[in-house]
């Protein structure tokens, strides 16, 4: 039983509400223990919201679950946690996070309750709805992006927002992409159920998609790091040398996606692949540097 709760929650995905911390970084806020806990608390709330709504997601497909070859062994689809004790465990994570939320600030609160009605919409139409679904699914991650900062008193930078958009828009589409390449996926729904969105979809449109998001990521990142704006408020031009990991970790990234059936999961990409997660942790470590 504990297995299949761990299993549900998705607690490897967490990984991706470090976005919460962007605000804290280049607003130089790290050595603020009072800023660092907020951002922390923060984080456990989005982990808490973010497992309600993976077990949200695998209520409302659980019939479909049940159908596909390997989502059938997810625990609600296979019936090792019923569908009344998932509704508990969804109203609990809910509880949870507002609770945290609640220990920051209100715009926290307010963002995760944001956070929560858009994976409902997310889940009963948006998902369905070509290209809109992925912009949803990058709008998650700008709520992150932004309780990290409005929701800590910091000033959200336009630099930020615009590379946070292009770059999760550039991961979003690829998940796409590689469960369009993945044989294993049901190309057809019945006919008691909405058209899947991946036949609105083509390899050559989401390569497209793609391209233009993975190039607009590296430019605006480019731009923001020789920005006159970036460099009076960091009193420094040497984020530039940050730029080559940016570059590196998405062509790499595209690599994964093409030769080695990655893109799926970003988050089990990121850790399972040394040179992603070298590539981050050394981005971090010189930025910091930089900034300091």
């Amino acid at each position: 039983m504990l297995y299949s709760l761990i299993k549900l929650l998705r607690p490897h995905q967490y990984i991706k509400n470090g976005f919460v911390f962007l605000g804290v970084v280049f607003a130089h806020e790290w050595g603020e223990p009072g800023t660092v806990l907020a951002a922390s608390t923060t984080f456990l709330a989005f982990c808490a919201i973010a497992s309600a709504v993976y077990v949200l997601n695998d209520i409302v497909d659980v019939e479909a679950d049940r159908r596909h070859p390997t989502k059938r062994e997810r625990p609600i689809a296979s019936g090792a946690i019923p569908v009344s004790t998932a509704w508990a465990i969804f109203a609990t994570a809910v509880i949870i996070a507002l609770v945290l939320a609640a220990m920051v600030s209100t715009w926290v609160i307010a963002l995760i309750l944001t956070y929560l009605v858009l994976n409902v919409a997310y889940s009963w139409s948006l998902k369905h709805i070509v290209i809109l679904d992925v912009f949803s699914i990058a709008a998650g991650f700008m709520l992150r992006i932004l309780a990290g900062t409005l929701g800590l008193g910091i000033e959200p930078s336009q630099w930020l927002l615009l590379c946070g958009l292009m770059l999760t828009l550039f991961l979003g589409f690829a998940k796409r992409r590689a469960e369009l390449a993945d044989d294993r996926i049901e190309r057809s729904e019945t006919t008691e159920g909405p058209r899947r969105v991946l036949d609105d979809y083509s390899v050559s449109l989401l390569d497209q998609f793609i391209s233009i998001s993975a190039a607009c990521t590296v430019l605006a990142y480019g731009l923001y790091t020789v920005s006159a704006q970036t460099i009076a408020l960091h009193g420094t031009d040497g984020l530039i040398y940050t730029l080559p990991f940016v570059i590196y970790g998405i062509f790499r990234y595209l690599f994964l996606l093409h030769a080695r059936g990655g893109g799926n999961d970003t988050s089990r990409d990121l850790v399972t692949d040394p040179h992603l997660l070298a590539t981050v942790a050394v981005w971090l470590g010189v930025t910091i540097l930089v900034l300091a």
